[in-house]
């Protein structure tokens, strides 16, 4: 399904994305060496319930992961880079953390993701990965205009991601979202420019760059979620919600102040 949303719908999901830009900046801010990451599963409950949102992730349980999630937020950890499960596990310093996070406030989704470096230990490698998919992300937002198609955001994320020297995973990209999380159009990180659906206003997208430092292949935990490298090497991972206006794009998972 895809889906297309009046002026008030995207006002409110500015407000969704507000939250969910919110919640991932002081979860960022608050881990430090020694946080575990229940904790941080626990403060997104928080955040989420106490403003009267809806995690999108509790339930969820689709065909590729064993579910339901059970879980508030997404925790992936340097070789891990989509679905993390929040498990019993301490940040120790130089760790390349990943948040992913998505909500449901007045019937509206919104979705991100941000990734860090915790503690002194700054790794340069770690700091361009993390870099690459940022500027990825910006790339395919100016690549999302009225009458643009898919294969344009898709290409400009390739683009830098490949220019970057990393190869590039196309089972898992960005997506249409709205009333749900998941929709229709699928964005893949990499693709032909001028080829696919035609982006129109009241089109809201979930764009995100992902990146391991040395493989595009993946492997899953026995947990049946985290998605890790399958050499075991670094990871990164950028998202915002955006949504097609007529006078061009929209960034909604901005902080509200």
């Amino acid at each position: 399904m895809i889906e297309i949303l009046d002026r008030a719908d995207v006002e409110r999901a500015r407000r969704t994305g507000a939250l969910v830009a919110d919640i991932l900046r002081t979860a960022r801010d608050r881990a430090t060496v020694g946080t575990n990451l229940l904790d941080i599963d626990r403060w997104a409950k928080e955040m989420i319930l106490g403003a009267g949102a809806t995690s999108c992730y509790v339930d969820y349980a689709p065909s590729f992961g064993r579910g339901p999630f059970g879980h508030y937020i997404c925790t992936s950890v340097n070789d891990a880079v989509l679905h993390g499960l929040p498990h019993d596990y301490e940040l120790a310093d130089g760790d390349l953390v990943s948040l992913d996070l998505a909500v449901v406030l007045d019937g509206v989704a919104a979705d991100s993701a941000l990734s860090f470096v915790v503690g002194p230990t700054q790794d340069p490698a770690d700091l361009a990965m993390i870099e690459t998919t940022e500027r990825a992300l910006a790339a395919a937002i100016s690549a999302a205009a009225p009458g643009a198609r898919i294969g344009d955001i898709s290409h400009a994320i390739g683009t830098v991601l490949k220019d970057a020297g990393y190869e590039v995973n196309l089972e898992f990209g960005g997506h249409g979202i709205g009333s749900t999380m998941h929709q229709d159009p699928h964005v893949a990180n990499d693709g032909r420019p001028g080829r696919g659906y035609q982006l129109r206003p009241g089109l809201m997208l979930a764009i995100e760059p992902w990146v391991m430092a040395d493989t595009a292949r993946l492997v899953t935990d026995d947990d049946g979620w985290t998605l890790r490298s399958a050499t075991g090497a670094r990871t990164a991972h950028s998202e915002h919600t955006v949504a097609i206006t007529q006078d061009g794009v929209q960034v909604i998972t901005l902080p509200s102040s």
